[in-house]
């Protein structure tokens, strides 16, 4: 491990012996990887987290029924604009929100407290628009799974809500 040598040579002063020492460090590296190899193999990497996400099957007729007044449908838009407009009809009317908990949030659980007192359960519609970016789609799939919706489809802005949201 560690020795201590003697410079002296015979026949010299014994007043002033200098004495080197020499430690060797090869124990204290070999520890070292040792520990390392140790947490290397007893800490598990962390898995990705995956949200489900369910696709319809094909068919020609839907079969559920829709509540119209149940329906909900939310547009990304760019520069993190987002529009809303509730039911089906042809008289639409676009309401602006932001992702903020006071924003989006808010809109999802009065439009399923509304639903609840119909009895009947809320269809979230995601239409992300051309401008939009990914995180604006992941921001809205969040806020829905926050608020409990059992239902959302991803669908494409038409022509008409392209324009709309233009304006």
């Amino acid at each position: 491990m560690s020795e201590i040598l003697s410079n002296t040579k015979p026949g010299t002063d014994k007043r002033m012996i200098k004495k080197s020492t020499r430690v060797d460090l090869t124990p204290m590296v070999d520890l070292g990887f040792l520990l390392i190899t140790f947490f290397v193999f007893t800490t598990s990497m962390s898995t990705p987290k995956v949200m489900p996400m369910l696709t319809p099957k094909e068919s020609t007729t839907p079969e559920d029924e829709i509540c119209e007044s149940c329906v909900i449908t939310v547009l990304a838009g760019a520069n993190n604009t987002l529009y809303y407009y509730e039911g089906m009809d042809k008289s639409i009317v676009y309401k602006t929100t932001s992702y903020n908990a006071n924003g989006l949030r808010a809109v999802l659980i009065n439009k399923k407290i509304k639903a609840k007192n119909l009895n009947r359960e809320v269809i979230l519609i995601i239409k992300p628009g051309v401008a939009s970016t990914f995180k604006n789609l992941i921001n809205i799939i969040d806020e829905s799974n926050i608020c409990m919706y059992k239902r959302y489809y991803l669908d494409k802005v038409t022509l008409a809500e392209e324009n709309k949201m233009r304006l």
